[in-house]
């Protein structure tokens, strides 16, 4: 078994502990009467694995302690390739915790131990409107300056003086025609006098 398993672009320095822990979410549910109890299935956890490794003295590996503390405080998931993850299908991992020691037996020697979780990226956001047909946002759009071009017509219209009762005028105009009509009246009274009838 290859035991150098990549972590993002690096290759995890001298491992001599791999450990991989996968387990089923139950529910037990407890049937009264009954010497056992029913379980519900709620799917798998996430794959959990344990890498342990050492970094001597200035070899190159020990810029890997420093990268692995950047990604961990990033919180970020990474690729992991490694045999005894092909089982598993586990791709993406997230760093959840991070344990480098130095003993004073071994002054060139670093241990370091991850815990590693499965963590696949989220999915990208989808387009809310890609499905739509450009032909139906076109007329939405259309409408919609259809509309805006109504309320100015109304806005337009609010400059406009008060309108008021119209039948005020009526009123005074046929007050008027009244008085000239009993004029009328009187005089056509006279006239008749006049012509004898």
């Amino acid at each position: 078994m290859n035991l150098a398993p990549m972590l993002g672009d690096y290759t995890l320095p001298r491992v001599t502990r791999l450990e991989t822990l996968e387990q089923r979410r139950l529910v037990e549910l407890d049937i009264p009467g009954r010497a056992g109890n029913l379980f519900q299935d709620l799917g798998r956890g996430p794959a959990r694995l344990v890498v342990e490794g050492s970094v001597f003295g200035d070899e190159p590996g020990s810029a890997f302690l420093s990268s692995a503390r950047e990604r961990y405080l990033a919180g970020e998931p990474l690729t992991f390739v490694s045999d005894i993850a092909t089982g598993t299908a586990l791709q993406y991992v997230m760093i959840e915790r991070l344990h480098v020691q130095a003993a004073a037996s071994a002054a060139d020697q670093v241990d370091y131990t991850l815990w590693l979780v499965e963590c696949p990226p989220p999915p990208p956001p989808s387009d809310l409107l890609g499905g739509i047909d450009a032909g139906l946002l076109d007329a939405a759009a259309g409408m919609l300056d259809s509309a805006l071009g109504a309320l100015d017509s109304l806005a337009a219209l609010g400059s406009l003086p008060e309108l008021s009762d119209p039948t005020a005028g009526l009123s005074d105009m046929l007050g008027d025609a009244g008085d000239a009509l009993g004029a009328l009246g009187s005089a056509g009274g006279a006239l008749g006098d006049l012509l004898g009838g």
